[in-house]
């Protein structure tokens, strides 16, 4: 009988389960179902142990693919590294369905995952935990429920990626069951999803965690509910619900388009805003990322306290214990979705400010100067210089911006300091910004541009530093159409939500991609003579056509070959 690699695991997961000094005598390849979930463990170490081996299947997203972040495939952004490089192929095509870009295209990840969790799922109620949550109750109930969070987050992470795929049985399988398992539609594994939400949210601790220096970052009903929006929100997007890559195929999406869909992403939305108030948009926008506990942060994975990021991205013209890599080009393109500081595009001739591109960083949006670092920057007590030859864009081989821009976004406030210190350096999954957008979106979609959907759009704007202006309406125009309102919340998106592995799946999800990726990416060239700078546009990535076959991945030939009842994606 043929097997699906994903299913052919060992009875435990083995690498999850730690060598402890009371238990050496017991080989760790040797641990039994028995032994992890022990009817006798009131504290439920090793259980506990396997919990967090599934937590480790969710990924942490700083420099994630293959030293790169994922939007670095998109318009944002370009690589610093000298060689190709995993986010160029993903941008570019350059993959098939047996030769994948292995750091993205994850499936065997997943399905290991939905094992480990039917494992817990099938043993947990064995051990006696004393612990309890929320006033009494007892604490397998919570564990039990956020396992099951991470499996409906894994399939959602396999449903952007190739729409319908296997929704397994819920009890572990042995190597001699039948697991030709066929793909679910779209739909179901949208439900599957939402209901699995709806199942466990009430049995999740809730925000503030009592013991958060230990516990700050397990699934909580905040999770729950932020994913079940973003969740309905793809669901709802034209990728999916009215322009399927090929209509009537329920795998690829919806039969057919439904404005329904939007009002259920609007609700999602709503209900998060309405019911979780220990949620808001944390007032300094740098704090967000690097602050733990912070009223915006929804649910994270724990990333330290480090230089982590700073010494992989930061500028590399500075001497510091581990000198700066500089290994993410953001792109001009980037930097002009950018408004101006009454919150008007560049091209506004209402706008307060007039916007000179020898100039271009003066009265901009304040979100750009905490996403990235320009030339004349402060960073480190110094200004950058990112003009040639300038010592963070010398004349030479070596990695460096591409663009003349370096990302700042993600890390600590060293503008007035002389050296890095640790900061936190956790990864963001979920933030209440992310809702106020998702709901925005999803309301304007189904609504038009009612009140509130301004009303959240100023929140964000005003959090941002933008100007209200006499009219108190951060430069968005009164009265917009839904397509005017739709290109202000798409960028809005963009610019809140820069590197956070959000921009890759929204072009996609909006039916974009075919138009953005058949567009070069640019950077920026600044010659300095005689004490004044030229400043000049440059291609840093080449166009490339964005065959519709690529909105989603293909299913792994490996998994098609295996499995008969497994059907390949259009075009694959």
């Amino acid at each position: 009988m043929k097997k699906s690699i994903y299913l052919t695991l060992s009875i435990i997961a083995i690498s999850v389960i730690s060598c402890n000094s009371d238990y050496e005598e017991v080989p760790v390849e040797q641990f039994t179902q028995e032994f992890v979930f022990s009817e006798t463990d009131s504290v439920g170490e090793k259980a506990e142990e396997f919990l967090n081996g599934i937590y480790s299947t969710m990924q942490n997203g700083h420099n994630r693919v293959g030293d790169d972040y994922l939007d670095v495939a998109t318009d944002d952004a370009v690589s610093s590294a000298l060689a190709q490089t995993s986010v160029f192929d993903l941008a570019q095509g350059n993959y098939t369905s047996m030769d994948r870009i292995e750091p993205d295209m994850l499936w065997g990840r997943y399905y290991d995952a939905f094992r480990r969790v039917n494992i817990f799922q099938n043993n947990i109620d064995r051990v006696p935990l004393k612990q309890t949550f929320n006033g009494g109750e007892p604490m397998t109930r919570a564990w039990k429920a956020e396992a099951r969070f991470i499996r409906a987050f894994h399939y959602f992470n396999l449903l952007k990626r190739y729409g319908g795929v296997p929704i397994v049985p819920e009890e572990a399988l042995d190597l001699d069951d039948d697991v030709q398992f066929p793909r679910n539609t779209f739909s179901d594994c949208v439900e599957y999803i939402v209901n699995e939400l709806d199942a466990i949210e009430d049995s999740l601790r809730i925000r503030p965690i009592p013991n958060p220096g230990a516990d700050a970052h397990v699934v909580n009903k905040g999770a729950a509910l932020a994913l079940k929006s973003r969740v309905l929100l793809y669901a709802a997007s034209p990728l999916f619900n009215e322009a399927n890559i090929d209509p009537g195929n329920e795998l690829t999406g919806y039969a057919s388009g439904n404005a329904e869909r939007w009002r259920r992403a609007s609700d999602a939305a709503r209900d998060f805003i309405n019911t979780m108030p220990f949620y808001s948009l944390e007032p300094d926008f740098l704090d967000v990322f690097i602050t733990e506990g912070n009223s915006e942060l929804i649910f994270f994975r724990q990333g330290g306290r480090n230089q982590s990021v700073e010494d992989k991205n930061g500028p590399i013209g500075y001497s510091t214990p581990n000198d700066a890599d500089g290994r993410t080009s953001p792109s001009q393109n980037l930097v002009e979705a950018f408004p101006m500081l009454d919150g008007r595009t560049i091209d506004d001739p209402n706008s307060a400010y007039t916007y000179d591109f020898n100039n271009q960083y003066a009265n901009r949006d304040p979100r750009l100067s905490y996403t990235v670092l320009h030339d004349g920057s402060s960073w480190l007590n110094e200004e950058v210089e990112t003009y040639v030859g300038g010592k963070d864009n010398p004349n030479s081989a070596i990695q460096k911006t591409k663009t003349s821009y370096y990302m700042r976004k993600f890390m600590g406030k060293f503008e007035n300091q002389n050296d890095y210190q640790d900061v936190r350096h956790d990864w963001i999954l979920f933030r209440y910004a992310e809702i106020l957008l998702n709901f925005a979106e999803a309301e304007n979609e189904f609504s038009g541009p009612t009140n509130e959907v301004y009303q959240v759009l100023f929140q964000l704007r005003e959090r941002a530093g933008i100007d209200a202006g006499a009219d108190n309406m951060y430069g968005l125009n009164a009265g917009m159409s839904k397509e005017e309102m739709r290109e202000v919340i798409h960028n809005e998106r963009r610019i809140e939500m820069a590197f956070e592995e959000q921009r890759f799946w929204d072009i996609r999800r909006w039916k974009e991609a075919e138009n953005i990726y058949t567009q070069p990416v640019e950077g920026l060239q600044i010659i300095q003579a005689g004490g004044i700078k030229n400043y000049n546009t440059v291609n840093v990535r080449p166009a490339t056509s964005f065959d519709e076959k690529r909105y989603l991945y293909p299913i792994p030939y490996s998994e098609v070959v295996k499995n008969s009842n497994m059907v390949q994606n259009p075009g694959w």
